[in-house]
């Protein structure tokens, strides 16, 4: 099941903003002070943002605090925290945030009282992140990435929870990202030309480029409105070229490297330092910025795998809700799955990937699917659309055009697009008419769909910009479904689901679809979803439903859960057929009716008879932990730039290759989503336990004893590594949560596999082995695994020269090559 995310308070934030009168504050006093007035602290300290329940002059939010703050029962000590001020152009609207500086020593006492004023929402600590300190020795950080042009480095920042440590020496907020880089003039190859000849040039589109700034006299652009500067250094130039190229892609005037829409009216954000550093606060003020003066389009080359970074994500939602269109770079983490990046694999903002001039997806280009929903639902369909992304030609900084290439390269691409197409819209009822749904609608639906790539590869498919002009020139709003069609026959579009057909017995099959609300930022379902067999046979098939109690902003779910009655244990055929839903949102302005859509999902999937025991196997997704719930290092040691697993595991993201490979062998594979205690044994041939971290019920290791005994079930155990010491020597300080990181296990929770297995007498080893060895001629790395020390006697093991790595000695994620002592040691079962 794909679980709710929205806040139930989050859907109310944009409207009371927007119904705030746009005063300026008060002019802002040099130094600013708190904690019984004074200004200066003692060193160290660490800068934490507040976010208020609404909005208000920063004066009120100010007074407020530092009254707050002198009232506590426990008076706080002078200087034990200072109000931060923020020069810059956000200063003369009301805010819904404040930067405190708070020294280390009185951090719980001071984040402790501020928590528990009345108009307090939370308190989210903030790092900065400096690229000559982090390396790419050094632990991931959380957070967004800044792309570097160098492509190298991912640090970052981000927060879940506020957490006090006595050590940290910070002395700034934010996430460290990464701009999303790696020729080619595109604006031909989409037939900008077209929309051109028809006087469609992006004219009275205000498009907000969130990036390195630009400079005010380039010879490139025509239609510089505004330029802004939200970082610490003292310039709106752009000294890096980011910016510039970005910008040239979507609104550039060059001929040599035109961009898509060269009338647009370009606000160039400036959140980058030259050192390629921004802060969470800075992102704040320039997105409550682009909110009050009413941005059209904005485009983040950013991204980052850390969804659960609440104040990012929670105001680009909000941002959206305030009719902005966003684009944003799905990310640069492929070939891999499940590595799209944050805000891109939000479903209010139009995730891109990357292509080549070949129609082939980018090497760089992450896939999906989204992990917002795993372990125990499941994610839904990104990148939404593709476009090209390699030696696309670009602005260089001052004159000239260059190439670049990189799903942030791709990002501008369809950001051109769509000032392009928002300018088709006549401007007197754009606001009206267009919204982030809506765009998202032109596009998905207008989409070229590649042959090759699967849907968690290029989405809807390569844009096609008059395919999504015919389909806005005319536009009515209305609801649909993403993606509309779901023909589980069809490969290799749908894989995994065209892999794999259903039978009668199985573990639900879920697939998680997205609403999109052209209608209205808030909506709900009016009825529940209704399957409609286009024939009798049909009724074979169980649909359930689950799906978002409030659509906003823009967006929710459906998802699916499809299993094949018992009746139909011996059938073997396609079963096809509607699902049907009604969407419902509040009247538009100026009627007095709510709005209402249908919309219409086809279901086609093909059932053959129940496959017998001995072909069915059970993957154990339930007992898998994904970061961020806790530091969970890596399987493999040898990889030193990044020792945290960021993504968890899967059978559909990164062991995708193991479930076509046992497919291709003539296997079922099954996903269990909930404890040992909840399935048939007798219906499976094995158990898959791979990489497993969570622990186990008594009453899960009484079951599995009793099913292999009693009932026959097989069990696969993959046990990776776990080491204490090693273990020990990862920790990393964070400077997000102000807090010492300890990993909660190991490559996999040996211990806890332990107990699970005691009943049949066999024990896992706390070793870390590496090497290669061969089985039948087969020759395969054994990467950082453990050994066998209990056995049941008449049992059969391999045994093979491996690498005793236990005792190298490991800083941070480098393991240093010391002491390597080879030993006979027993691998696998």
């Amino acid at each position: 099941m794909a679980p709710e995310r929205r806040l139930a308070y989050a859907a109310f934030i944009p409207f009371l903003f927007l119904a705030l009168p746009m005063l300026p504050s008060d002019s802002p006093s040099s130094g600013g002070g708190g904690g019984g007035g004074g200004e200066t602290l003692d060193p160290p300290s660490s800068k934490y943002v507040v976010r208020f329940v609404e909005y208000r002059p920063v004066e009120e939010h100010r007074e407020y605090l530092e009254d707050g703050l002198r009232g506590v029962a426990q008076p706080l000590p002078t200087a034990s925290w200072r109000w931060v001020e923020r020069r810059n152009p956000a200063a003369a609207f009301p805010t819904d945030f404040a930067v405190l500086e708070i020294c280390n020593a009185y951090c719980a006492a001071v984040v402790d009282a501020v928590r528990a004023l009345g108009r307090v929402r939370d308190v989210h600590a903030d790092a900065s992140y400096s690229r000559g300190v982090l390396s790419t020795d050094q632990p991931r950080r959380r957070g967004k990435l800044f792309t570097a042009m160098s492509f190298e480095g991912e640090e970052g920042g981000g927060d879940k929870e506020v957490r006090c440590s006595p050590d940290s020496n910070s002395s700034s907020a934010g996430w460290r990202r990464k701009l999303l880089m790696q020729r080619s003039q595109v604006t031909s190859l989409f037939g900008a030309e077209r929309l051109w000849g028809r006087g469609f040039t992006g004219r009275k589109v205000k498009m907000a480029i969130f990036d390195t700034g630009i400079r005010a006299d380039h010879p490139h652009f025509r239609n510089i409105k505004e330029r802004t500067n939200w970082t610490n250094e003292d310039t709106l130039n752009d000294n890096l070229g980011h910016g510039t190229f970005v910008a040239g892609v979507i609104a550039g005037q060059d001929a040599e490297c035109p961009g898509f829409a060269p009338d647009t009216e370009i606000y160039a954000f400036r959140v980058f330092t030259d050192a390629q550093i921004s802060y969470t606060s800075w992102f704040l003020d320039a997105f409550n910025y682009a909110i009050a003066t009413g941005m059209d389009v904005l485009n983040l080359s950013i991204g980052g795998p850390e969804y659960l970074d609440l104040p990012f994500v929670e105001k680009v939602w909000e941002l959206t809700a305030n009719n902005i269109i966003m684009v944003s770079a799905i990310g640069n983490d492929g070939p891999l799955y499940g590595t799209l990046n944050n805000p891109a694999d939000q479903s209010d903002v139009i995730g891109v990937g990357g292509i080549d001039y070949n129609n082939h997806i980018a090497s760089f280009s992450s896939r999906g699917m989204t992990t917002w929903e795993l372990p125990h639902g499941y994610g839904r369909v990104k990148p939404d659309v593709v476009a090209y992304s390699r030696d696309i030609m670009g602005s260089k900084i001052s004159t000239g055009c260059k190439t670049l290439s990189g799903t942030s390269v791709a990002s501008p691409v369809v950001a051109g697009v769509v000032c392009l197409l928002v300018s088709v819209i006549p401007e007197d009822h754009r606001k009206s008419i267009l919204n982030p749904a809506t765009m998202k609608q032109a596009l998905v639906e207008g989409a070229s769909r590649l042959s090759g790539p699967n849907m968690y590869e290029q989405g809807a498919g390569k844009i096609d910009l008059w395919q999504s002009y015919e389909i806005l020139k005319n536009y009515q709003p209305r609801a649909s479904i993403f993606p509309n069609m779901l023909d589980f026959t069809d490969c290799p579009y749908f894989w995994p689901f065209c892999r794999q057909p259903l039978y009668a017995g199985a573990m639900p099959v879920v697939f998680n679809a997205t609403i999109l609300n052209g209608m209205g930022v808030i909506g709900y379902v009016k009825d529940p979803p209704v399957w409609q067999p286009s024939e009798d046979v049909g009724n074979l098939l169980s649909v359930h439903f689950t799906y978002s109690d409030v659509i906003w902003p823009w967006t929710g779910y459906l998802a699916l859960h499809l299993q094949v009655k018992d009746e139909g244990s011996q059938f073997s055929g396609i079963i096809s057929g509607n699902v049907t839903l009604s969407i419902y949102s509040p009247a538009a302005p100026g009627e007095s009716s709510p709005q209402s859509s249908s919309c219409v999902l086809y279901l086609k999937v093909k059932v053959v008879p129940t496959p017998i025991r001995s072909r069915r196997i059970l993957w154990d997704q339930f007992h898998n932990i994904k970061y961020p719930s806790g530091f969970v290092p890596r399987d493999s040691l040898n990889v030193h730039n990044d020792i945290l697993d960021w993504h968890g595991d899967h059978l559909h993201t990164n062991f995708h290759i193991l479930f076509n490979m046992l497919r291709d062998a003539g296997y079922y594979i099954e996903t269990l989503g909930s404890p040992l205690t909840c399935f048939d044994a007798s219906n499976y041939g094995t158990l898959l336990m791979v990489d497993l971290e969570d622990e186990y019920f008594n009453e899960e290791i009484h079951k599995l004893k009793d099913d292999v005994v009693h009932k026959g079930l097989g069990v696969a155990v993959f046990a990776e590594w776990y080491h204490v010491d090693t273990m020990v020597k990862m920790t990393f300080f964070d400077e997000n949560t102000r807090s010492w990181w300890t990993p909660i296990t190991g490559g996999a929770n040996v211990p806890a596999l332990n107990e699970l297995l005691a009943p049949f007498g066999i024990a896992f080893g706390d070793k870390v082995l590496s090497g290669d060895f061969s089985i039948n001629g087969e020759q395969t790395h054994y990467a950082s695994g453990t050994d066998i020390v209990q056995f049941p006697a008449g049992g059969f093991l391999h045994s093979f020269q491996l690498q005793d790595n236990s005792k190298i000695a490991q800083d941070n994620s480098r393991i240093a090559d010391t002491q390597n002592t080879p030993e006979k040691s027993k691998y696998a079962i």
